[in-house]
């Protein structure tokens, strides 16, 4: 009976061990993160938000509680890169307004994280217009999809190799970028906030569109946000 004992309170001690050492962002279980529905004139995601970047978590989860996105457009398609929204002005524009996406007003520090990476799906901040790239600010309203096509070994090992990637680029992540695609040269200078982790065939789609020479569709692709339970 102590035998058992002790054979049950180690497995439960090693088990809490390794749920600890295992939980990095990506790899966390989306019902331990907070959840966003967006649903698109294309489709319906879900995002599982990252607890890693909690200032980015919490504006955007503020942002859809406020309904701030209701009614905006996917202005920007950039197909194999990524898909821009959160341009608020966007709500009530014509085919033939200019969208540069203007900025909000208010910007973020940056969250970046060596575990968050631009993985095919990955919800990230555009950095804001009035600051310098090197600061890493982000706009607080706008964000992008990376969409990202596939990548060869030799391609991973030429980013890993650069001197500003050491502890970005770990074998779990070349992996991942291998099978899943993205956009490994965005990592280190984008902040990664949340990922789809349903609905990624809806980004296929958007990026899909025709565009104009500005990158916006020439159909709008509208969004709507609610907060899951």
């Amino acid at each position: 009976m102590y035998a058992m004992t002790t054979l049950s309170r180690s497995a439960g001690i090693l088990a809490f061990l390794l749920l600890f050492q295992n939980g990095s962002a990506q790899a966390t279980p989306a019902t331990q993160r907070p959840l966003v529905e967006v649903n698109t004139t294309l489709g319906r995601l879900v995002i599982a938000l990252f607890n890693e970047t909690p200032l980015h978590r919490d504006n955007f989860l503020r942002a859809v509680q406020e309904h701030r996105y209701d009614s905006t457009l996917i202005h920007r398609v950039v197909p194999g890169l990524l898909l821009q929204g959160g341009d608020l002005h966007s709500r009530k524009v014509s085919q033939e307004d200019v969208l540069l996406g203007t900025a909000s007003g208010g910007t973020l520090p940056g969250e970046q994280n060596p575990r968050l990476h631009h993985f095919k799906g990955a919800l990230s901040a555009v950095p804001a217009m009035d600051t310098t790239a090197a600061s890493g600010a982000t706009d607080k309203d706008q964000f992008f999809f990376a969409l990202g096509e596939g990548w060869t070994a030799e391609d991973l090992a030429r980013f890993s190799s650069r001197p500003d990637a050491a502890g970005w680029f770990t074998p779990e992540a070349i992996e991942t970028y291998g099978k899943r695609g993205g956009c490994p040269h965005m990592d280190g200078s984008y902040t990664v906030f949340g990922e789809v982790i349903e609905g990624l065939e809806v980004l296929d789609a958007i990026s899909d569109q025709p565009c104009d020479q500005r990158d916006r569709p020439l159909t709008d692709v509208r969004l709507w946000m609610r907060n899951l339970p």
